[in-house]
């Protein structure tokens, strides 16, 4: 029999530049956590098991992330699922409590980049090998980092075969630097106008900086606890439900059909989001709030058909459409996204459910979605690995 597992409490720090003299991960770690557990009313010494997820940082790093918090001898298991990790540490987190193995998990996400973090480079059998082998052949490789070169190859695809232009490209930025204009925890925080997205730096092929995620520091963490500890701590009004979660990796037509459209994860995201409406009973038209992996404006066109927002082609359309912003029919990105929130690898999933979470608290300020009920994480990494999860709101007191 497995239990239903909640978040109880969230936390994160403000997401920043790297390289900017920031705080040690240690600090930003322990900021997070420190956080999500007041969040939850709870210590660090209820905690029975944490997953601490970090793309760039040594081996074992996760112990020492949490020394600073606690050393109460607890198994701590390091997670590195690139881009990925933040939500595959929350999958580990749930497991543990639907199992019964912890009625008290905590999951983490942190990450301080490098400006080579993204090149794609590495001594050894690369882990993006299959990516390069469908790119290279038609198009060559490039100077601009490798994922970028990945997306922007993918943009060039979508506008050829739908017809795609550079406005709509541009205009998922312009939504998500607006976005972030409401949120204090965001890298950027200032509105971007149509006209500056298209004539920012060129970096590869339609996508310009702006439409791209900058290089981030941060941490954020959340708490999940078993029914139990929801009813014996009083929790019931602020614990969100995670209703269902999918973790899926590479199938053998991300690569065979030659389309870099699906390299970068389309196929993933489908599958991750039909095993998760499937699980919970509903569908895409039932869900009030989205963040998703908007890591170049492109992944947000191709994701809003992966998911089923609309049909395939169809994305750039529902980009320009307002239907994805406040008024629309859903808010995809209140938090700013990827693009303008930032994105500290390791951090984003988690972050991803922070904000989630405070939708469904009735907790967003400024840039909350009304009467939001249900809502949907979107957690890409290639390499790869996708986690998408269905959160509901809490129960009433």
């Amino acid at each position: 029999m497995t239990q239903r597992a909640f978040v109880a409490g969230v936390g994160m720090t403000r997401f920043g530049k790297s390289g900017g003299g920031g705080p040690a991960y240690p600090a930003l770690v322990t900021d997070a956590v420190g956080t999500a557990l007041a969040d939850a009313g709870l210590s660090y010494d209820d905690v029975q098991r944490a997953a601490v997820g970090y793309v760039f940082q040594p081996s074992a790093a996760g112990e020492r992330a949490l020394y600073d918090v606690g050393m109460t001898g607890i198994p701590v298991v390091n997670v590195n699922n690139n881009c990925a990790t933040g939500s595959t540490a929350l999958v580990l987190a749930r497991e543990w409590v639907e199992s019964g193995l912890s009625d008290v998990a905590l999951a983490v996400g942190f990450e301080q980049m490098t400006k080579d973090a993204m090149s794609g480079t590495a001594d050894g059998v690369s882990t993006i090998d299959r990516h390069l082998d469908v790119m290279v052949p038609r198009y060559g490789m490039g100077d601009a980092p490798t994922m970028t070169q990945f997306f922007g190859h993918a943009a060039e695809e979508h506008m050829h075969r739908h017809g795609t232009t550079a406005k709509q490209l541009a205009s998922v930025a312009v939504k998500n630097h607006e976005h972030s204009t409401r949120n204090p925890f965001a890298q950027f925080q200032e509105p971007y106008s149509l006209e500056r997205v298209l004539g920012d730096k060129p970096v590869h092929g339609p996508l310009t900086r702006s439409q791209c995620s900058p290089v981030s520091d941060g941490a954020a963490a959340a708490v999940v606890v078993s029914e139990r500890v929801v009813r014996e701590r009083g929790l019931t009004a602020q614990a969100v439900g995670i209703a269902a979660q999918s973790l899926v990796t590479d199938t053998a037509s991300s690569f065979e059909s030659g389309s870099m459209i699906d390299v970068v994860g389309a196929p993933m995201t489908r599958r991750a989001a039909a095993d998760v409406f499937d699980q919970a009973g509903i569908g895409i038209d039932d869900v009030d709030v989205i963040e998703l992996h908007d890591c170049f404006s492109i992944n947000e066109i191709i994701s809003y058909e992966a998911l089923g927002l609309c049909p395939e082609g169809k994305g750039g359309t529902l980009a320009e459409s307002g239907v994805t912003t406040y008024g629309g029919r859903w808010v995809v990105n209140p938090s700013g996204g990827l693009i303008s929130k930032g994105h500290p690898l390791g951090a984003t999933g988690l972050a991803q459910c922070a904000e989630l979470s405070w939708q469904l608290r009735d907790q967003a300020g400024e840039r909350q979605v009304p009467g939001a009920h249900w809502g949907l994480a979107h957690n890409l990494g290639l390499g790869g690995a996708c986690v998408v999860t269905l959160y509901s709101a809490p129960d009433a007191p």
